[in-house]
Order: C-alpha cells, then structure tokens, then sequence
C-alpha cells in the first residue's frame, strides 16, 4: 500500500511506524544496458526511494499481530540541486522531490490524460516494485548462514494478484530474480509461476486492463523485454502443442500489436503466468471459465477455481451492530459466533419465537434511529424510523443500476402524488437512501448522482407524499459510513445487470445484520439467496445466460419497454426535477439512441419485473412478524460469508499452507 503525505493529506497516523532502515530503489526510464556476455540490466533515467512503514494489525483476541506494509516514494538527498535553487530555479532544483510527491498524492488519479495513465503506472509499479524486493531481501535474509535455494522460495512466498492493477509484479519479479540474482530464464520463469497467483474481480472490460506498448516501453523498458519473452514462449507452447487452438492466438496472446494502438494485456499476463486463478463468486468463477477465459481453461483445467468473498462478522455485525451482537449472544447462549460464524444457524430455531423477533425488532430500531440522527446531521434531512429504510450504498456505475432505483422512486412519487390521501395512508412509507462515489471522468454516474440530488430536493418538500416517501443522497461514503448505514438498514438493493457482479461483499454485510435484499441473481447474490432462503430474497430481472440475447434484441429496437418505465422516463423530461438536461443519460436507455449502447444495462427491459419485486416488498413490511421472521433467517444464513472461511479457502487451496497456532 502507498502512505499518502502529498496534496493537500497531512495527516499523520500515530499507529505507523518508520522504517528508515528499509529502503529501495524504484527505477524508471532508462535503458536497458547489454555486457559482453549477453547478461542485460536496466540503467539510468530516475530513481525513486521507496521508504517502508508498518502499521500493526491485531487479530480478534489474539497474542500476536502482524504488519501493513506501507511505501512512501521518496527522492534522495542528492537529488536536491542546490545551486540551482540558489539560482532561483526552484521548480528546477526539486523535479525529482515534486515527481515521488505526485506518486502518493492520490491513488488512482483520473486517466484521461496520457500523464494521468503514466501516473497511475508509475503507481502501479513502485508498489510491486518496492514489494518485492522486500520480499527477496527478507527470504535471502532468514536464509542467511544455511543452505537454501531458489526453488524454495514459492514454498514461504505466495503473491496473489488483486485484480490487474499489480501485474507487474510478474515481469518485475522475473527481472529480480534475472538481472540481480543471476538465474537463468527456466529457473526464474518457475520460481516466478509457481509464487504468482491471480484473482479476478471483473469482467468489465475497463478494469481488465490495456496498457499502451509505447508507454510501457518509454518507462519500463526491460519489463517489455520480459513481457515479449513471455508471450513468445506462450505462442510456441501453443503452436507446439496446441494446433487446434492457432486460430484463437491473436486474442489469447499477452502483446495485442495492432498498429494503431499496440497494447499489453494484462489480463492475459497473469492468466498465462499465474499457477492459480480464481473469481470471487460461483456464478462469476463459472462464467470465467465458460467465457472469459474459456480458451486458457483447455490449457490448463485445474488452473482455474472459485473463492467467494467473505466479509469480518468482527466490524460488520460485532462492532457496528453491538445491539444486535448482544441479542445473538444471548440467545445462542455463547459469542463463538464472532469467531465461527456457521453458529449463526443455530437462530433458525428462535425465527418465531415472539419474545426473541421483540428484542430483534427493538435491537434493529435502535440501529435506524442512531442512522437517522446521522442523516440529518450530514444532510439536515429528517427522516422517519418508523418508514422502511430501503438503501444502495456501493461505487456509482452504469452496471449496478442506481438509475433503476431512482427510476423506481420517481414512478413511486408519480403514483403517489395521483393517489387521494385515503389511498396513500395503505402505501407503505419508504426513506430510500443511496450513496457511493462516481470516478473522476465518468460522466453519466456523475449524471446520476445528480438526479437523485434533484429528485430528493423535489419529493422531500412535497408536503403531500413527503410522509410515505423521501429520497436522499448520503454523502462521502466510505467504511465508517457504512458501519451506521448497515446496520440501521431494512432492505438492501443489490440489482446490476446479471452476469456484471463479480461478487459484491456489501451484499453480505446488509445480509448479516438482518437486511433483506432485493436483487437479480448476480454475483453472490446467488449463493445468498441460497443459504437464507429463496422465500427471504426478493428477486427480479433478466439472468446472466439472457442478458445478451437481450442486448442484441434491444439494440435492433424489437423490445418495447414497459409503460411504467416510459411513464418515469417522461416525467424526467417535463422538468419535474429541475431544468438540468438528462436527456444524454435517458437516451443511453433507448434502443436506438445518439448515445447509443441501446440500454446496455437492461434497465428498461428489468424495470417491470422490478417494480413488481417493489410492490411484494411493500406487502411484506406490512406483516410485521413476517418480515421479522425473514430478518432472523437472513442473518441465520449468513454463516457462509465469513472472510474466515474465504482466507481458510486461499490459505489451504492456492498458497498451501497452514495455520501456525500462538500457544
């Protein structure tokens, strides 16, 4: 991780510890140097210091901790020209201090610019950099005085990818174990393989990510060496080995060498390098291997498997719920739920007991009114504890469609303002809540958040609905918000178009303490629904294997959308909300529109079968016992998704170790 003291970030941690005897060089630019003999190395351009901190991570009741590891990129003292600055050429005379600035000040800065993508490379690589050569130095270090080999190292190090964005770490480690420590191309390439291992996140193409080959080579050019080698070797395997499998070269290689825009596949990288690969839900590990990566499952079968993700029931019930985790423990007569969360089962048993759903529906209101004391300190909007709670927290992004619940709302208040007073006294009363960041350049989620901005402003001072409805925005979303929203949730929208979630984890969370969610059968979804209950899911929406048959119906304008979500589209545009112009957002939900995509996200084809999931939703809030039931047997079933479980999962599955117990 980067330690951020750049911009306008001056805060200090008083749990991070310096470490001015741990630092390394992180070089970029230069050239790549060839001796006499054919050794190569990479010399000249800049070079940074990467300089170590540590945080101490204790465990839940534990004896013993372990560090974070933090790099803060630094230039060294004589990179400071002093007689340049004594000339006046300040900017001159710190260049170096100024460029290892830029590094920490923010991560992952907006990349629309060609300094902005080589900024968020120069990220990528000083912190696999840094890393590894930590690693290195303290596996030589341990190793000291015995005998040892380099073919032990995979057995005490295991680097799994998070995603693309350390993928470098392959080609770095390769030019480690090459340039400085003398190994041949076989015996790095093992050493390398058999340590590196991958996990996927997305299938969004944009997260899979391209770099330019250009860029890669003006800044680290002996990687590229490395990456042609790699993908040389691969193509041979291929053609050696592999005939059947010729015709599928051009999109399974690592380097695509299109003339207009040559670029690396990242994706490709680890999937050839990696000796594990894994998604982090069921459906999305199957569709991995049935789509994604189909052709490199041929290759190698048992490369590729599945590790759900898993959430700490420590913060996400035991600290942010202490209500809930009092009455749980009482209950089941004991806390190893905190520690072994398949206790949790053991609630089925009270679901109907009318003395335990009591103190549950008190332990869950108190949640609500302690997250409505903190909306109106945050937005001065009241809300009321006594209406459902209905919340989306999560990134703001096209494929977790927080524009069909806004859709939702804004049909809701349009039938709600058509109803008489009677009428509107048998709705149920709904706070619905959605929060999360847009990226920097993403222009239609920043389109989104405005119009739940402007729709909160126009339906929470309507004194005729503002009583059954309210629609806020909440804002700067991050963990500590997360920790009051959750727990004082009722229900959860989890509704991206299927086959887009890798996994999600707020899912578990909301599930955890008791909320139920409404969603399609996307990401964990699926394995939620499966251990709480299909009876305690409100589900809806097109699934993963239609979605592009769909797509292509939609795009040839063969599909007519519901009504209802013509009705909610047309509102928008009387300028109900306010004079801004959604009409590039609402096209992008049109068949044939200037904006094109012809409703990618399915938003229109799923909104029907949503409004309808809504209404079953509004029935069974009114049955309070019911809903209570329901509640019980959604943390009762949340055993599953215990982080304890995903970690036990890696630690045994893809790293093969195993624990060291702390007499």
């Amino acid at each position: 991780m980067m330690r951020n003291y750049g911009g306008f970030m001056q805060k200090f941690s008083p749990w991070e510890v310096v470490r001015h005897d741990v630092v390394f060089p992180v070089r970029f630019f230069g050239h790549v140097a060839v001796s006499p003999s054919g050794s190569r190395k990479w010399i000249g351009g800049e070079v940074m210091q990467a300089l170590a901190y540590d945080v101490p991570i204790p465990g839940y009741k534990t004896k013993n901790t372990i560090s974070l590891r933090l790099w803060e990129a630094k230039a060294g003292a004589k990179d400071f020209n002093l007689f340049q600055f004594n000339d006046g050429q300040y900017e001159a005379a710190a260049q170096l201090h100024s460029r290892a600035q830029q590094i920490c000040a923010v991560l992952y800065p907006g990349d629309a610019t060609e300094s902005g993508k080589l900024l968020r490379l120069k990220q990528q690589f000083f912190l696999c950099s840094a890393s590894l050569q930590d690693i290195i130095f303290r596996f030589k270090e341990r190793k000291d005085g015995g005998s040892w080999q380099w073919s032990e190292f995979p057995s005490k190090v295991a680097v799994q990818l998070n995603d693309t964005h350390p993928t470098l770490a392959i080609p770095e480690l390769m030019r480690l174990l090459i340039d400085d420590e003398g190994l041949g191309w076989d015996e790095a390439w093992d050493v390398t393989s058999r340590t590196i291992a991958y996990t996927n996140h997305t299938v969004l193409p944009e997260a899979l990510e391209k770099w330019s080959q250009v860029v890669m080579w003006k800044l680290l050019p002996r990687h590229m060496e490395i990456i042609e080698e790699i993908d040389k070797r691969f193509i041979t395997m291929i053609r050696s080995s592999r005939t059947d499998l010729e015709s599928k070269i051009p999109n399974m290689c690592i380097l695509d060498n299109n003339p207009q825009k040559p670029v690396v596949r990242m994706a490709n990288l680890c999937v050839v390098s990696a000796h594990s690969v894994n998604g982090v839900a069921q459906l999305h590990s199957d569709i991995l291997k049935a789509e994604l990566f189909a052709d490199y499952v041929s290759i190698w079968p048992t490369k590729f498997q599945n590790k759900t993700n898993g959430i700490t029931p420590r913060r996400w019930l035991r600290f942010c719920s202490p209500e809930l985790s009092n009455i749980i423990s009482k209950w089941l007569k004991t806390d190893e739920w905190v520690t072994n969360l398949d206790k949790l089962a053991n609630l089925r048993k009270f679901s109907d007991n009318e003395e335990f759903q009591a103190e549950w529906a008190s332990a869950k209101m108190a949640n609500k009114q302690r997250l409505a004391q903190y909306i109106l300190q945050v937005t001065g909007e009241s809300i009321d504890p006594n209406s459902l709670f209905d919340i989306q927290v999560k990134r703001i992004h096209e494929y977790k469609r927080q524009l069909l619940n806004i859709l939702g709302a804004i049909y809701r208040y349009k039938k709600l303002k058509e109803m008489s007073p009677e009428e509107r006294k048998n709705t149920t009363p709904r706070t619905i809540m959605i929060g999360g960041k847009a990226f920097a350049t993403y222009t239609n989620a920043k389109r989104i958040v405005k119009l739940v901005n402007d729709v909160g402003a126009v339906v929470n001072t309507d004194p005729e609905v503002n009583e059954y409805l309210k629609v806020v925005f909440v804002p700067n979303y991050n963990v500590s918000v997360a920790e009051v929203l959750i727990p004082g949730s009722e229900l959860s929208q989890h509704i991206s178009t299927a086959g887009m979630e890798a996994s999600g984890t707020s899912n578990m969370k909301f599930a955890l303490n008791g909320c139920l969610i409404i969603g399609t059968l996307d990401g964990a979804n699926v394995e939620i629904r499966e251990e709480i209950g299909e009876e305690n899911f409100f589900l809806f929406g097109a699934t993963a294997d239609e979605v592009p048959k769909l797509r292509k119906k939609r795009e040839a304008g063969l599909f007519k959308p519901d009504p209802r979500f013509e009705e909610a589209m047309k509102f928008i545009r009387t300028g109900a909300f306010g004079s801004y112009d959604y009409n590039p957002l609402l096209e992008s939900l049109e068949g044939n529109s200037g904006y094109g995509r012809g409703d990618y996200f399915l938003v229109g084809h799923d909104f029907p079968s949503y409004m309808d999931a809504q209404a079953r939703v509004d029935e069974a809030y009114k049955d309070r016992k019911r809903w209570l039931k329901m509640s019980i047997l959604s943390t009762a079933g949340s055993g599953k998704f215990s982080s304890d479980r995903t970690i036990a999962q890696y630690a045994k599955e893809i790293w093969n170790i195993e624990a060291c117990p702390v007499p």
